[in-house]
This record gives C-alpha cells, structure tokens and sequence, in this order.
C-alpha cells in the first residue's frame, strides 16, 4: 500500500511542478524560456508517476 502512495505522490508532485513551470514559461521574467526546464521536470515527474501507476496496475 505504501508503494501506490508514493506513485500518486509522484504523479501529483508533476502535476504541481507542471504548472508552476508552465507559469513562470508564460510570465515575463529574467529570460525567455526561463520556466522550460522546471516545465521538463514536471512534465518527467508526472510521467513517471503515471507509468509507475500502470505498471502496478492488476490485469483484468
């Protein structure tokens, strides 16, 4: 049960990256693009999160 905990952790904590990401890419700050790389971490955070949800995930 802890595992799929830290699955849905992972997967949440992307999706909350994503969009900080997302809004500092959006925003005018210090350089164009400034926001891309966190938007990338978010975006593999959640990915991974999800991929390691569905592994798990019992056949049916």
């Amino acid at each position: 049960m802890a595992d799929t905990w830290i699955r849905i952790t992972l997967a949440a904590s992307g999706v909350v990256v994503t969009m900080a990401g997302a809004v500092m890419y959006v925003l005018p700050g210090p350089g164009p693009g400034s926001g891309l790389p966190v938007l990338l971490v978010g975006l593999a955070l959640l990915a991974a999160g999800v991929i390691a949800l569905g592994v798990d995930h019992p056949r049916r």
